[in-house]
């Protein structure tokens, strides 16, 4: 198994928070590698918020190739953290030349596009940018979105953090998911190292889907560029999350009935019967089969968890007004949120969708069984 974490504050805090939760439930994960995701940031991003950050680890020919294209097409550096690493390093973790996060600014014909084009553009980007590093060995993109940094690699967590200096003033975020893995796969590829994102969206899961075949068959049929890779059989939950919202045009409690309906005679008692039934009906393709636990972040900065109805994998809610972490073990909580009310944490079952929404002040359930709420 996998453990996860994530935390929403209202205050920006380090990604050391989650190494430390990461850290203490380390009998989970057998420290084949670690993921990182940052979002709603604070310290020098905090003022540049539209600005689209990238992610990513680079050779030094593959950061050249990387400043010839942007600069090609009119992206001008705004902000960086190059991170290169100190000469000795731990055995575990691989030989890179540069971590990059850099913040750019648009190029000038882009100033006037709609918010729907410029999602188009980036993730266009950032695919042109995968291609090419795959091509040559140079570049690993994880991600080029505004006000979301993605860090990734090999090694275990907190050795990774202290290698890394990620307790660094100027990367700090309010979100922060991360992914301590068990290499279950016979190879490491980073491109399978969860939290996964696509234009909003991640998600990052414990278990495995052995449904990941249909799944990521009925994506490709949707002739969408952004579903792709599959490296993981995980990655199709933040797809079917953001086919759910992009195209669907339904909310995160609608996200549940998708991946996990209701068996038909819970749904025939469901006060929005009619339309579940049209919803299995033709999103049958996209039922999940675990176990897995589901962590996720929406574009408001809501983080959700849900499970699926074997219910084999761990995963707790709790903490306090202004701050919540959502964990695979109770340990983590209690490493990253101490001073919570304890008698507060959630556990949610099959049925269960558990939000802690973008204000931060509590958290929020609701099961399959509740009527649908209007709009979807």
């Amino acid at each position: 198994m996998c453990r996860l974490f994530a935390m929403s504050s209202v205050t920006p805090v380090s990604p050391m928070v989650a190494m430390q939760a990461m850290d203490v439930m380390r009998e989970g994960h057998d420290g084949s590698g670690v993921g990182l995701f940052l979002r709603d940031l604070g310290g020098p991003f905090e003022e540049i918020k539209d600005a689209p950050i990238l992610s990513g680890i680079f050779t030094d020919k593959g950061l050249k190739r990387l400043d010839a294209f942007m600069m090609d097409i009119g992206f001008m550096t705004k902000y960086k953290i190059t991170i290169k690493v100190p000469k000795s390093r731990p055995p575990d973790i691989p030989k890179r030349d540069v971590y990059l996060i850099r913040a750019y600014e648009y190029p000038e014909e882009w100033e006037d596009l709609s918010w729907e084009m410029l999602q188009e553009r980036l993730l266009n980007i950032r695919l042109q940018l995968r291609a090419m590093g795959e091509e040559k060995g140079d570049m690993i993109v994880y991600s080029f979105w505004p006000d979301v940094i993605m860090l990734k690699e090999i090694g275990d967590p907190m050795t990774i953090a202290n290698y890394l200096k990620l307790d660094r003033k100027e990367l700090q975020a309010r979100v922060i998911m991360a992914q301590g893995r068990q290499n279950t796969n016979y190879a490491i590829d980073l491109y399978a190292c969860h939290p996964f994102f696509i234009q909003g969206y991640a998600t990052m899961t414990n278990g495995e889907n052995t449904a990941f075949t249909p799944i990521k068959e009925f994506l490709l049929s949707r002739n969408f560029e952004g579903y792709t890779g599959y490296q993981s059989d995980s990655e199709v939950f933040t797809h079917i999350l953001h086919y759910t919202a992009n195209t669907l045009g339904l909310g995160i409690k609608a996200y549940k009935h998708i991946i996990t309906p209701l068996q038909d005679d819970d749904l025939a008692a469901h006060p929005d019967a009619l339309l579940l039934k049209h919803l299995k009906q033709s999103c049958r393709r996209l039922i999940i089969d675990g176990p897995n636990c589901v962590i996720g972040c929406l574009p408001d900065h809501s983080l959700f968890m849900v499970q699926d109805r074997k219910k084999l994998r761990p995963g707790v809610v709790g903490g306090r007004p202004g701050r919540y972490a959502f964990s695979s073990e109770i340990c983590g909580l209690d490493a990253a949120i101490p001073d919570r009310d304890r008698q507060k944490d959630f556990q949610p079952m099959h049925l269960d969708t558990v939000i802690v929404g973008p204000e931060r002040q509590e958290v929020s359930i609701c099961t399959q069984t509740d009527p649908l709420p209007l709009p979807l």
